[in-house]
């Protein structure tokens, strides 16, 4: 059985500057705010948080505002979406969209969920990787599926928030292996990057961007990424496919704001996006982490994460997450 999460928009860099009649640097300094929050469910360390962080500066110089990374940890994501269906719909605030906060809109029914909010413009797509402690004994996905099946409970699983997408693709590798080793969740990344440092989890899914200075460091070991093709920073590190798993996995990192956003906010988000993707200085660390630029601006965005939450509440559906 194959199966692939998401719905994988084409890598693309628009020139929409000159889509919208915009010049960038003109454009930027008619943003009208001086100081923009952008919200995240993720803790620290995060991968949402490093994505937010990481683009914070390019967006300044594009926009002509000052950017700032509010965290809004608790609930896999409601407490962030809260926030943001409670704030103004003026451009002043906007929060970093991955999967966690559809997921935790379908399994937890909090007051706010992902409806609350609009799709202004996605930025990447985020290739998912799994990786141990570097000791670890496993060396590929077909150790690791062997000593959990020989003995579960000695090969706990580790993932994000219960709402998260790897949480999702955990049970997802479980039911196309048929190993049943327990998953233990946490607050975000970077608390899952110690549980498997100190030995708490055996493996855990993961983004680039979160684990660089370990990979960097020699901490940690790569075993698999859940993508098409290997990955090109890292051309040793097999599929999960070539292994013998046949899931494909594709996250998203955007931005999305509370309803009712005026057209020309979402346009010079348009353009700003396109023009941080440009930027050398920039497109050196993205491409670093493994991000793939995958730009959609909010029309188009608004319906990708539409049909996404109908095919992961179908996922839920036929898996007895959820009912029908």
């Amino acid at each position: 059985m194959r199966l692939t999460v998401g719905r994988f928009a084409r890598p693309a860099l628009l020139s929409l500057g000159l889509a919208f009649g915009m010049s960038g640097a003109a454009q930027a300094q008619d943003y009208p705010h001086d100081t923009v929050t952008l919200v995240t469910h993720s803790s620290a360390g995060g991968g949402t948080d490093v994505f937010l962080r990481g683009m914070v500066g390019f967006l300044s110089k594009a926009m002509g505002a000052n950017f700032v990374v509010e965290n809004v940890t608790g609930g896999s994501g409601a407490n962030a979406m809260a926030k943001l269906a409670n704030s103004p719909p003026d451009g002043s605030i906007f929060y970093g969209t991955t999967p966690t906060y559809i997921n935790t809109s379908l399994l937890s029914n909090p007051e706010f969920n992902y409806t609350a909010m609009e799709g202004v413009v996605n930025v990447f797509m985020d290739p998912q990787i799994v990786f141990v402690k570097a000791d670890s004994p496993f060396t590929s996905l077909t150790d690791l599926i062997e000593a959990a099946k020989a003995d579960p409970t000695a090969v706990p699983f580790g993932v994000t928030t219960p709402g998260s997408l790897d949480r999702q693709v955990m049970e997802q590798f479980k039911s196309l292996t048929g190993v049943t080793s327990p998953v233990i969740t946490h607050d975000g990344g970077g608390e899952l990057l110690i549980s498997v440092l100190n030995g708490t989890v055996a493996v855990a899914i993961g983004e680039v961007q979160e684990l660089s200075a370990q990979i960097e460091a020699g901490e940690i070991r790569l075993l698999a990424t859940y993508t098409e093709e290997r990955l090109p920073n890292f051309p040793d590190v097999a599929t999960a496919r070539e292994q013998g798993v046949d899931l494909v996995v594709n996250k998203f990192r955007g931005i999305a704001g509370p309803r009712g956003l005026p057209q020309d906010v979402k346009d010079m988000w348009a353009a700003g996006i396109a023009k941080v993707l440009e930027d050398p200085e920039f497109k050196e660390w993205y491409l670093a982490q493994g991000l793939v630029p995958t730009l959609m601006p909010a029309d188009e965005y608004e319906a990708f994460i539409n049909a996404f939450a109908e095919d992961q509440k179908k996922f839920l559906i036929e898996y007895g997450i959820l009912q029908q």
